[in-house]
């Protein structure tokens, strides 16, 4: 326990940068400028209700797959049940920990709230385990993926019916005939939470659907976009130049190329 102490304490106490959407909500909830920002951290911010506290700081500490990947490493199989929760939360307060924030190079520490540390730790995937022959399986990846394999092997979508078979079957056969890599296990974990289908046969029924799809919206997305008027399309010389969504074409390119090796696994 002690090394899940001092990790959270670490993880908590870390350098961040101060998000865009956090100087976009100090803006419009507080009228605080970008300049302004330290004052506001150091003089207004203690004052705060903790409601606004967890808000404020809440995009900064929501840990994500990668922060959840720190801990499934250090936990493996093992797991930290909700009771247990409130304490680790109740210490860390008490240590006292200190945020670390920076916005363009200048630093701020300000001591973090119960509240902004109950956000971090209860979204940590702390009470997952992953079962041993899914385990197993993962300790065959490579060195460089378990810890985030294990995170995607914690998540709570994986222990309702078989859907731990569709992770099984992926890994397992993505390993054994070389075409695996994390970005398609992070994929995977995403269309699983996102569609939340039963079982290995409810999946594959549904690749061709997700397929037609894709490959519609791309369609869609290479299309000229239409001008808003006559003088516009003139001065742009009667053709629509402006630069397309090359971004979400790709994304979608990928996700359509990651969906049929999914096909060929399941």
């Amino acid at each position: 326990m002690h090394r899940l102490m001092d990790r959270l304490a670490a993880e908590l106490e870390r350098p961040r940068e101060v998000t865009p959407q956090v100087l976009r909500h100090l803006d419009g909830a507080y009228g605080v400028e970008r300049a302004d920002i330290g004052s506001f951290l150091k003089d207004r911010l203690p004052h705060l209700e903790d409601l606004e506290h967890d808000l404020i700081l809440s995009p900064l500490f929501t840990p994500r797959l990668p922060d959840q990947a720190i801990f499934a490493e250090l936990l493996g199989t093992d797991s930290i049940p909700r009771a247990q929760w409130p304490g680790l939360v109740g210490e860390l307060a008490t240590r006292p920990t200190t945020a670390h924030l920076s916005v363009d190079r200048e630093s701020y520490e300000l001591p973090l709230r119960a509240v902004s540390i109950e956000r971090f730790v209860n979204r940590l995937r702390l009470d997952g385990t992953i079962s041993p022959a899914l385990s197993e399986i993962v300790n065959r990846a490579p060195a460089q993926d378990q810890a985030m394999l294990k995170a995607i092997a914690r998540r709570a979508v994986w222990e309702s019916g078989d859907r731990e078979e569709i992770l099984k079957r992926y890994l397992s056969r993505s390993l054994s005939d070389a075409s695996y890599n994390i970005s398609d296990a992070v994929r995977l974990l995403g269309l699983i939470e996102d569609y939340q289908p039963a079982d290995v046969a409810t999946v594959a029924a549904r690749i061709p659907r997700w397929q037609k799809a894709l490959e519609g919206d791309i369609a869609a997305a290479q299309l000229p976009k239409p001008f808003f008027s006559e003088s516009i399309k003139e001065m742009h010389g009667g053709d629509d130049h402006r630069q397309q969504d090359e971004a979400r074409i790709v994304s979608k390119q990928e996700q359509l190329e990651f969906l049929s090796r999914l096909q060929k696994e399941l």
